[in-house]
């Protein structure tokens, strides 16, 4: 089981995307300079087309990981409007659109217990994502975060 969760250790790094693929083709696309500024004039329209290549590539793993992350926002913002609305008395419900997603990713590290108390301090103070986390006093873990 992993360790405990906390505002400390709670950011994930994906070691296959963070360590081992955009590395490879930050690599690549530097090779592909390289041989574009070489000597090798008559591949020069060849090493052009590497580079492009190679560009579209590292555009492509951002674009693969943007796209994976704002569909885990759009469940985890779901997911916690839902929570709230078990938590929070009928009267509060009206207020939970007011959440920016931000705010919701950051709440859902909130205890049960607590999360009603810290939403209307968030909605009140306007606080940010950092803020609502260093809030928290029991952690609820999220061990699934892409």
């Amino acid at each position: 089981m992993p360790a405990p969760q906390s505002y400390k250790n709670h950011s994930k790094y994906d070691p296959l995307h963070h360590f081992v693929i955009t590395p490879l083709l930050l690599l690549n696309l530097v090779f592909a300079f390289l041989f574009w500024n070489s000597d090798h004039h008559e591949h020069r329209t060849l090493s052009f087309c590497w580079i492009i290549l190679a560009f579209t590539l590292i555009l492509l793993s951002v674009k693969i990981r943007f796209y994976s992350l704002r569909i885990q926002d759009r469940l985890i913002r779901l997911e916690e409007r839902l929570r709230l609305t078990a938590l929070l008395p009928p009267a509060e419900h009206a207020t939970i659109a007011s959440f920016t997603t931000r705010q919701l990713i950051a709440l859902r590290f909130a205890s049960d217990s607590e999360l009603p108390a810290l939403a209307r301090r968030t909605l009140a103070e306007n606080l940010d994502p950092k803020q609502i986390k260093q809030a928290i006093q029991t952690w609820r873990p999220d061990y699934n975060r892409i």
